[in-house]
């Protein structure tokens, strides 16, 4: 199939890389000229896992222009997968959106050829049978569901697994015009998934109510599995993760997401929750589950600056994890970036070390940290040293980098007990 993917970032790039690796012919849009280049000379324009084994797959199959009119006109379908920013009131923001749709639908004008327009990008319930369908219609001359299709197709994927999440979603969600629309947008779906998983098929709001749904979910999964830990470590001979995976053992709980550690962070988790508080406000219903979820997940920082502050006095503190979770450059919400500038404010000298995400993590803390290139040094420096990923580069370390009396929270408990016959080892979750 002929498909144009409409933004060509930390999503869209992935998303075209896949699909014309699994043999559709792709045209990516971009108005940065920089991603055009970088997809045109076979470079991937974002760091993702596999994203470049993808380009170098699709070979010609991959192109990639700043012209809507040319690639609207060489496909069959168009996905848009643009930034929806969060604003003041928590509410996603659709004007990138809408731009594209304008510019798809001005594209479609004056044209006999079906085109469905596909909207990636997750938009607050409404968006797309309101403003979207209007831009869309009056841009370009044509009735929705009957001269063109639109549909709501949110990805559920994590940057750092984008390429491996598109391959294997526990379901694809379509929010749909018109069967005839929803029909392409599966078949593009089926032709390109490694597993054979649900397809859910409804109307727009639907779709939209349950993408934010599914995140608010996990995140409450999240903060109930941190609230048991601050329940244990006050109950002596308590663990959590004994708790835990009991607890998940039950059909009705599971495991997935059910582990106390440090609150969610990263692009998609806490702007889902706020906004599902949001929306639950502006219709008048109350949103206690959502706020307090999001309450629970904003004291997890506090917690462990106020632990290392009875630990280490005013010692000096190595973070070690910036991104907000492993494998990624991405610093979003990173507790481990939140950690160190309220360790830093507190007055402690704080170093901070990450296998991938140490020049975004310097480049938001500035000089109020010191970035140190080795984990490895950052706890021979430090009096204090906090995990704060799970990344198998800290999981890793030898236990000998621990010698000399250091003090060790480990918040994801990776460590082997063996640090503990060295330093003084605190699992968060575990009472005493």
């Amino acid at each position: 199939m002929d498909i144009a993917v409409i933004g060509l970032g930390k999503l869209g790039a992935p998303l075209a890389a896949v699909l014309a690796n699994k043999g559709h012919r792709v045209i990516g849009v971009d108005l940065d000229p920089r991603a055009v280049a970088a997809i045109n000379q076979g470079r991937a324009p974002v760091a993702e896992p596999g994203l470049q084994s993808c380009i170098d797959a699709a070979g010609d199959r991959l192109r990639a222009t700043d012209d809507f009119a040319e690639a609207i006109a060489a496909s069959e379908i168009s996905i848009v997968i643009v930034p929806t920013p969060s604003g003041p009131d928590g509410r996603f923001g659709n004007h990138f959106v809408l731009d594209a749709v304008r510019r798809i639908g001005a594209a479609l004008r004056g044209t006999s050829q079906y085109h469905v327009v596909n909207i990636a990008s997750t938009m607050m319930p409404g968006s797309t049978g309101g403003e979207v369908r209007t831009a869309l219609e009056t841009a370009s001359g044509l009735v929705v569901g009957v001269d063109v299709g639109l549909c709501y197709n949110p990805e559920f994927i994590a940057l750092g697994s984008v390429v491996h999440d598109l391959l294997h979603p526990d379901m694809v969600l379509i929010g749909q015009s018109d069967a005839r629309a929803g029909d392409v947008v599966e078949a593009v779906y089926r032709g390109i998934l490694a597993t054979a998983p649900s397809v859910r098929r409804m109307g727009w709001v639907d779709a939209e109510l349950t993408k934010i749904a599914v995140n608010t979910f996990v995140t409450t999964k999240i903060s109930y599995a941190n609230m048991l830990s601050e329940i244990c470590e006050r109950l002596p001979g308590a663990d959590v993760d004994v708790v835990t995976a009991a607890l998940g053992m039950d059909s009705r709980i599971g495991p997935k997401y059910l582990r106390a550690a440090l609150g969610y962070g990263g692009p998609c988790f806490p702007r889902d929750n706020v906004a599902m508080a949001a929306l639950a406000n502006g219709l008048g219903v109350r949103a206690d589950v959502a706020e307090a979820t999001d309450a629970v997940n904003r004291r997890q920082v506090g917690r462990v600056v106020a632990l290392v502050g009875r630990l280490a006095g005013s010692g000096t503190v190595a973070v070690l994890g910036m991104a907000y979770k492993p494998d990624t450059p991405v610093v979003d919400e990173s507790q481990g970036v939140l950690i160190a500038r309220a360790l830093a404010a507190a007055g402690h000298t704080v170093l901070i070390a990450d296998p991938e995400a140490l020049e975004a993590a310097r480049a938001v803390l500035g000089d109020t940290v010191t970035a140190i290139g080795s984990a490895e040094a950052a706890v021979a420096a430090a009096d204090l040293v906090v995990i704060a990923t799970p990344a198998a580069a800290f999981r890793n370390l030898p236990v000998a980098a621990f010698r000399g009396g250091k003090i060790v929270v480990d918040c994801w408990r990776v460590l082997s007990p063996e640090v503990g016959e060295i330093a003084d080892l605190v699992y968060l979750g575990r009472g005493g």
